[in-house]
């Protein structure tokens, strides 16, 4: 059964809550983007709106049943950093199995020496797809609107947690 999300205790995994945003010399929309997603993960008022829209695109057809390998969080991550980034699979499917910080945000980064969770390419096309425009713009939606309540411009710039 597919599920919203569920990180394992596992040795070695690293939290989503624990995520560190780097933000020094960075630039373009990823580092804001990595923030908005760790700030949606730990609010339960916004995960909510975003798990209802992505379970009534996903979960309303196939009987809650899922492909394996990906819970509706992934999906959520791997599908706005492909927009975020203009990028294609390929370049999806690099950024889901060797960037650390998304592989965090995702919940499946270890730290050395244990086990690492390897998405595969058709793996990913398959579940970042049944995210249509539609759910996308829905989605879009959401986050702007929390970034207008909770990233609110302070005197000194950008401040990410």
């Amino acid at each position: 059964m597919r599920k919203r999300f569920e990180q394992q205790i596992v040795i070695g995994r690293l939290l989503i809550q624990d995520t560190k945003i780097p933000t020094a010399k960075r630039s373009g929309a990823l580092p804001g983007l990595c923030a908005a997603l760790k700030e949606i993960f730990v609010t339960p008022e916004w995960n909510e709106k975003i798990f209802e829209v992505i379970e009534n695109k996903v979960l309303s057809n196939n009987n809650k049943t899922g492909r394996p390998g990906m819970d509706l969080w992934q999906i959520f991550v791997l599908s706005q950093v492909r927009l975020c980034q203009n990028i294609s699979y390929d370049d999806v499917h690099h950024i889901a199995n060797y960037d650390g910080l998304i592989r965090q945000l995702m919940g499946v980064e270890s730290t050395a020496g244990f086990g690492k969770q390897v998405f595969s390419y058709q793996n990913i096309i398959d579940n970042v797809s049944l995210l249509d425009d539609e759910t996308v713009k829905q989605l879009n939606d959401i986050i702007v609107d929390f970034g207008h309540q909770v990233f609110k411009k302070k005197e000194g710039g950008q401040h990410y947690t």
